[in-house]
């Protein structure tokens, strides 16, 4: 365990507890400083294991959130149980030799259909939904956790502490381990399944950080993290370009309530001058 990772995870966590965004939320934790760390004060070489590490961070999000909010369990006994599924696949994934091409191949694949479904999954829950659901999360953004700012902080501080602890026992998959992650998943706790959807996009992007490494760790390992992190950069970019104007034309189509729900003023048209 090092200083500079605990301070790192507990900075990611900070950063994150005061981002009111959802969407900026799963964007700041996806960024791979904690993996950058990792390969820096380690020497795990990156292999498709710690590419297919990343969906073990999806399956993290993905437990915790049903465990939580389906399920009811407290949100530590949800971080818990979200860590016993990482560190299984964990396991698994560290007791067999997956070839990087087959495993970037697999996770490409798991990627896309995760998207698929997600999309199709949004369009079936728009409409009448749409609204509270918007409350809903407006409601849980703006009500306050009740710690104060110091007291957080040093309850990151020790959580950092602890998840530094247990990462260290995964061997080459504390690369991808979620440090930050477990305390992530606590603050984000009232939109769980949002922030899940936005990180499993984002992930991509580390996806394309591992892939760059990969093909250059033999070089350098500053070589590395540059290209590394400049196809983190170029992936995520992509993932947040602004949509086509028939998607935004749609978008708002869809969240404007229907015709008859609307005002008398606005349904009537203008029929003279004034």
């Amino acid at each position: 365990m090092t200083w500079s990772a605990v301070l790192l995870v507990t900075a990611v966590v900070w950063a994150v507890s005061v981002i009111r965004s959802v969407r900026l939320r799963a964007l700041v934790y996806s960024l791979p400083l904690p993996m950058t760390l990792a390969l820096l004060t380690t020497d795990y070489r990156v292999d498709g294991a710690q590419v297919l590490g990343v969906l073990g961070l999806n399956l993290f999000f993905v437990t915790v959130a049903v465990t939580h909010q389906l399920w009811r369990w407290p949100i530590l006994l949800a971080d818990v149980a979200g860590i016993a599924v990482y560190v299984a696949l964990s396991a698994g994934l560290l007791a067999v030799d997956i070839p990087f091409e087959v495993a970037l191949a697999g996770a490409l694949v798991l990627w896309l259909a995760a998207i698929l479904w997600l999309r199709r999954r949004a369009r079936r829950s728009a409409g009448t939904r749409a609204a509270p659901a918007e409350e809903a999360v407006a409601v849980a953004e703006t009500r306050p956790d009740g710690l104060p700012a110091l007291l957080k902080l040093v309850v990151i501080f020790v959580g950092a502490v602890l998840t530094q602890l247990l990462g260290a026992v995964l061997r080459g998959m504390v690369v991808t381990f979620p440090y930050s992650g477990v305390l992530v998943a606590v603050e984000a706790r009232r939109q769980l399944a949002e922030f899940s959807r936005h990180f499993a996009r984002n992930s991509l992007a580390l996806v394309g950080f591992l892939t760059a490494y990969h093909y250059l760790q033999d070089v350098s390992s500053a070589a590395a993290l540059g290209a590394g992190w400049a196809t983190f950069a170029v992936v995520a970019a992509a993932l947040h370009l602004p949509l086509r104007p028939r998607q935004v034309a749609h978008a708002r189509s869809a969240s404007r309530p229907p015709r008859a729900l609307r005002p008398a003023t606005e349904r009537q048209a203008p029929t003279g001058l004034p």
